[in-house]
């Protein structure tokens, strides 16, 4: 079993930064394919981004741009996105979630956080 606890969602202006970080519990975190999804009110869940174990490998959704960097430290059972030049179409509710094998479907990933709060004003 595996809970996921998310932190580090606030209000930021328009062209601001923040962090998220995301603290599993479990033994087998540094096993774990790792991403962040979010989701706008009356949108579905969506694809943000993930970090394969051993953090080598990662993958972003077309509209992050280049603004977004995922990481992780397996020591600290943590992965972060650090999201920068963020715009209001970037306010969602942002989940963390793990998974066995990897991939940017929804149903890829068997655990998943309870989100935090991103919004964006300009």
């Amino acid at each position: 079993q595996v809970e996921l606890v998310e932190s580090g969602g606030a209000w930021v202006r328009t062209g601001g930064s923040l962090t998220l970080s995301c603290t599993a519990s479990g033994r087998s975190f540094s096993s774990y394919t790792m991403a962040w999804f979010r989701q706008a009110p009356g949108k579905e869940r969506e694809f943000v981004s993930r970090i394969l174990w051993g953090g080598a490998t990662t993958t972003y959704a077309d509209f992050v741009e280049g603004r977004f960097i995922i990481s992780r430290d397996d020591d600290k059972n943590s992965v972060y996105l650090q999201m920068d030049s963020l715009q209001p179409d970037d306010t969602a509710l942002y989940y963390c979630a793990a998974s066995r094998f990897g991939g940017s479907q929804v149903g890829q990933y068997f655990a998943w956080g309870q989100g935090t709060q991103v919004t964006v004003f300009s």
